[in-house]
C-alpha cells in the first residue's frame, strides 16, 4: 500500500454501516488500536503502544475530520460525502493538516532495492512520541494524496446512505464497491416504479 492509499484508506474508516447509519472504524482507543497495527510500517510506529490513549485517539479523529473536509473540497463541482457536508471550513481544515504533518522532522532518505527504481522516504529525526508520530505519518499521506495525481479522481460515492470517497481507477466506475452500485441500481428501480405508479390513472 503506498502513503497515498493510506490517506484514502484512513478517510473512510467513516462508512455506511449496512443498516442506515454510519459506522466508524476508530471508534475508541480499542479501534484505533486495530487499525494502527494493521499499518504500524506506514505510521512509522512499529513499536507503537498497545492501546492509544484518548489523546491520541482524539487528535487521529480530529486529523480525519480535516482530511475529510479536504476530501471534499477535491471532488468539487460534484458533491462531497452526505457525512461531510457541514465539515470545517477549508482554512481550519489546512491549518489542521499542516500543524500535524509538522509534529515530527523528517529527513529524506533514499533506498534502491534490486529491481526497483531509486525511491525517496522521509523518516522521522530524533526520537519523537510514537503518537506524534503516527499523526505526522498519517497528515503526510494526506498532503501526499492531495498534491498528486489520485486527487483528480477522488469522487463521493453516490450511493444510498454511502459516505466513503474512492479513488476512481477506471472511466466506468461510479460507486465505491460493487455492492454500493447494486444498492443504487435497486433505488433508483424503486423510484422509478414509484413514478410509473404515481403516473397511473
Amino acid at each position: 500500500m503506498t502513503a497515498t492509499r493510506l490517506a484514502l484508506e484512513f478517510a473512510v474508516t467513516l462508512r455506511h454501516d449496512g443498516h442506515g447509519g454510519v459506522a466508524d472504524d476508530l471508534a475508541g482507543p480499542e479501534g484505533l488500536a486495530v487499525w494502527v497495527r494493521e499499518r504500524s510500517a506506514l505510521l512509522d510506529c512499529a513499536a507503537g503502544p498497545a492501546l492509544p490513549d484518548e489523546a491520541l485517539h482524539t487528535a487521529v479523529r480530529e486529523l480525519r475530520a480535516a482530511v475529510r473536509s479536504l476530501f471534499a473540497r477535491a471532488v468539487r463541482p460534484g458533491p462531497p460525502s452526505s457525512a461531510d457536508a457541514h465539515r470545517l471550513l477549508p482554512e481550519e481544515a489546512l491549518r489542521r493538516l499542516n500543524a500535524a504533518a509538522a509534529l515530527v522532522p523528517t529527513a529524506p532518505r533514499l533506498s534502491w532495492e534490486p529491481g526497483a527504481p531509486p525511491a525517496v522516504r522521509h523518516h522521522p529525526t530524533g526520537s519523537p512520541a510514537t503518537a506524534d508520530r503516527i499523526v505526522a505519518a498519517l497528515a503526510r499521506a494526506a498532503l501526499d494524496f492531495l498534491t498528486g495525481p489520485d486527487r483528480a479522481l477522488l469522487r463521493a460515492c453516490p450511493a444510498p446512505r454511502c459516505v466513503r470517497y474512492f479513488v476512481k481507477d477506471h472511466a466506468r466506475q461510479e460507486w465505491c464497491t460493487p455492492s454500493c452500485g447494486n444498492r443504487a441500481r435497486v433505488a433508483r428501480h424503486h423510484e422509478r416504479r414509484r413514478e410509473v405508479k404515481d403516473d397511473a390513472p
